[in-house]
C-alpha cells in the first residue's frame, strides 16, 4: 500500500473517520476539510461506540474542539503550521496532561488533575494535535488485557466479548474502531503491541530512551517506552516523528533527534514494499515462533506471510536466541522490582488516595499507609509489588533480582548475534488471538504468557512494531506481525514494517478482500447480556 493513496470507504461509518491521519492532515492543508469538522466526526463515533469499547476514561471535546478552532484560524491566517496541525489524537491516560484527570487506571489517583503536561503532551500540544481524551488502561500499566482498569475494563471492537489487549487496550480500541486516528501507548513488556495485535492496528514501541518519558507515570524505569498507535505504519511514523528526540528532562533520553521514521516508511512502501523487501535478510526467531501457547491458525497466518516475503525476494534465514526461552521469568522479576520501588511513593501522605483503618480512632502513619494502599490498589499491582519486594529483599537480591539482570545481558547478546545473520527479526506479536474477558483472569501466568513474543525487546531495549497480519481462520479475529529492528535502527523497521504491510495488503487485495484495517465489524449497541450507560465518569462535554 502506498502511503499517499485515497482510503476507500468504510460502509456505515462517515469517510471523513475512516481517512488515514496523513490523509487527514493533507486534506486539512488543502483547505477541503476543518479541524473543528473533524474533531466533531471523531467525538460523534465516541459518544456513538464508546458507551459499549469503554476506551475512554476522560474525554475533553471542550479542550479538542477549542484546539481545532484554533488551527483553523491559524490556518486561514495563513500561519505554517505542523504538518499534522488539527489531527485528533488519543493519549494513554499514563501520561500527565495538564488540566485533565491522569489516573494510571487506579483509584489511587481517582480524580487527580495533572498540574504539568508529559514531554509527549506537550510536544502534541506544540503540533496543534487536539487531545480528544484519555484512554482506559491496566492500572498501572499491569496487565496483557486492560481487565486490571479500576474503571472496568475495554472491549474488544472486532468482539465485544473479548479483551483488546493491554496494557494499553484503550488506545487500540480507540484506534480500531475509528474513535481516533492516532493514539499514544506505552509499552514495558509488549502494552503497545499486544493490544494492536488482537485489534488489527498498527503499534510501534521506539528504541529505549528514543522517546521521552518525562511526566510518564513510572511502572519499570529501565523497561517503559512510549510509542504510537495508528492504523497505518506511516502514520505511527508520522507520529514518532512528533514525539521522539532527545528531552533534557529525561536522563534516559538519548541525545538523538527524531528519526527520519516517515521517510523511511514511504520508502519501505514503494514499489508494492517490492524494492525495500528484496535482497531483505529477515530473521525468523525460532524461540517466538514454537514457543509456549501458540495458537494453529496465528502460525498458519505466520508461514503463509513468511512465503509471501519469500517470493518477494526477501532471504529467509532461521536464527536461535536460546537466552530468550528465559525472558519471561527475568522479566517478572526485573518489573515487579522495580515497580515495588516506583509505587512506593504512593503512600498517602504526599498524593493519592488516603483512608483510616476502621476501628482505629488514631492511627499511625504506617496504619494510613497500609490502610490506603489495601483500598487503591488492585489485585495484580498488590501481587507485583509484594514479588518485587520479596525480589529485593535482603538475602534474596542475588539470587533474584540479580541473576534477573544477567539473564538481561545474554538476551542483548542473543539479539546482536541475531542481527549479524539478519537485517530484521519477525515473529507473530502475539500467540493468540483476543481471549474473552474474564477466560484468564484466575490464571496468572496464563495472562503473562501473552506477552512471550514481545518482552525480550524491551528487555534488550531494542525497537519493534506490530502490523496487521490477517483474520485467523479459526475465530476470524486479527493477528498481528511483529518486526524487530536493533537499538536506534527505527528508520529500518519502519521501512521494513511498511514493505511487509504493502505486501500483505496486495496480497489481501489479490484475494478480494479488504486491508484488516478497514474491517473492523460493527460496534452492537449494547454488550450482549448487559445493559450499557455512559463509560464515562470523569467525561467533559463540550
Amino acid at each position: 500500500m502506498s502511503t499517499d493513496t485515497t482510503t476507500p470507504p468504510v460502509e456505515g461509518l462517515d469517510p471523513l473517520i475512516t481517512l488515514s491521519a496523513l490523509e487527514m492532515a493533507e486534506k486539512l492543508r488543502a483547505g477541503e476539510i476543518t479541524s473543528e469538522q473533524l474533531t466533531r466526526a471523531h467525538l460523534d463515533r465516541i459518544a456513538q461506540v464508546d458507551g459499549v469499547l469503554h476506551a475512554f476514561l476522560q474525554v475533553d471535546a471542550e479542550g479538542a474542539l477549542a484546539t481545532a478552532r484554533e488551527v483553523d484560524a491559524a490556518r486561514a491566517a495563513g500561519e505554517e503550521l505542523h504538518p499534522l496541525a488539527g489531527v485528533p489524537i488519543a493519549v494513554k491516560d499514563i501520561a500527565c496532561t495538564e488540566g485533565l484527570p491522569t489516573t494510571a487506571g487506579s483509584k489511587m489517583l481517582e480524580g487527580w488533575v495533572a498540574p504539568y503536561d508529559a514531554t509527549i503532551v506537550r510536544r502534541l500540544r506544540d503540533a496543534r494535535m487536539p487531545i480528544l481524551g484519555k484512554t482506559n488502561m491496566d492500572e498501572f500499566a499491569m496487565g496483557s488485557s486492560t481487565e486490571h482498569s479500576a474503571f472496568g475494563p475495554t472491549r474488544n471492537p472486532w468482539d465485544v466479548t473479548r479483551i483488546p489487549g493491554g496494557s494499553g487496550g484503550g488506545s487500540s480500541a480507540a484506534v480500531s474502531s475509528f474513535m481516533a486516528p492516532l493514539a499514544i501507548g506505552s509499552d514495558t513488556g509488549g502494552s503497545i503491541r499486544q493490544p494492536a495485535a488482537v485489534t488489527g492496528s498498527v503499534g510501534a514501541k521506539p528504541t529505549y530512551g528514543g522517546v521521552s518519558r518525562y511526566g510518564i507515570i513510572a511502572l519499570a524505569s529501565s523497561l517503559d517506552q512510549i510509542g504510537p498507535c495508528s492504523r497505518t505504519i506511516a502514520d505511527a511514523a508520522a507520529l514518532h516523528e512528533v514525539i521522539g528526540g532527545h528531552d533534557p528532562l529525561d536522563s534516559t533520553s538519548i541525545d538523538a533527534p527524531a528519526p527520519a521514521a516517515l521517510e523511511a516508511a514511504r520508502t519501505g512502501a514503494a514499489e508494492g514494499g517490492s524494492a525495500a523487501l528484496k535482497g531483505l535478510r529477515v530473521g525468523v526467531v525460532k524461540e517466538l515462533v514454537d514457543g509456549e501457547g501458540f495458537q494453529a491458525g496465528v502460525k498458519e497466518l505466520f508461514e503463509a506471510r513468511l512465503q509471501q516475503l519469500r517470493e518477494a525476494g526477501a532471504e529467509i534465514v532461521e536464527v536461535s536466541c536460546p537466552s530468550f526461552a528465559l525472558g519471561m521469568a527475568a522479566y517478572y522479576l526485573i518489573l515487579p522490582s522495580e515497580a515495588s520501588s516506583n509505587l512506593a511513593r504512593y503512600d498517602a501522605m504526599r498524593y493519592g488516595l488516603r483512608v483510616g483503618p476502621e476501628g482505629v480512632d488514631a492511627p499511625s502513619a504506617e496504619q494510613v499507609m497500609a490502610a490506603s494502599r489495601d483500598a487503591a490498589f488492585g489485585d495484580e499491582v498488590k501481587r507485583r509489588i509484594i514479588l518485587g519486594t520479596y525480589a529485593l529483599s535482603s538475602g534474596y537480591y542475588d539470587a533474584y533480582y540479580g541473576k534477573a539482570q544477567k539473564v538481561r545481558t545474554l538476551i542483548q547478546r542473543d539479539f546482536d548475534a541475531a542481527f549479524e545473520q539478519a537485517d530484521v527479526l519477525v515473529s507473530p506479536s502475539a500467540p493468540t488471538t483476543a481471549f474473552p474477558l474474564g477466560e484468564k483472569l484466575d490464571d496468572p501466568l496464563a495472562m503473562y504468557l501473552n506477552d512471550i513474543a514481545t518482552i525480550p525487546v524491551n528487555l534488550a531495549g531494542v525497537c519493534a512494531l506490530s502490523l496487521p497480519m490477517g483474520l485467523a481462520p479459526e475465530d476470524g479475529l486479527p493477528t498481528g506481525f511483529q518486526v524487530i529492528a536493533p537499538a536506534q535502527a527505527d528508520e529500518r523497521m519502519y521501512s521494513a514494517g511498511a514493505a511487509v504491510e504493502a505486501l500483505i495488503e496486495a496480497a489481501d487485495a489479490a484475494a478480494g478482500g479488504q486491508p484488516v484495517r478497514l474491517r473492523v465489524p460493527e460496534v452492537p449497541a449494547e454488550v450482549p447480556g448487559e445493559s450499557t450507560g455512559s463509560a464515562h465518569d470523569q467525561t467533559q462535554e463540550a
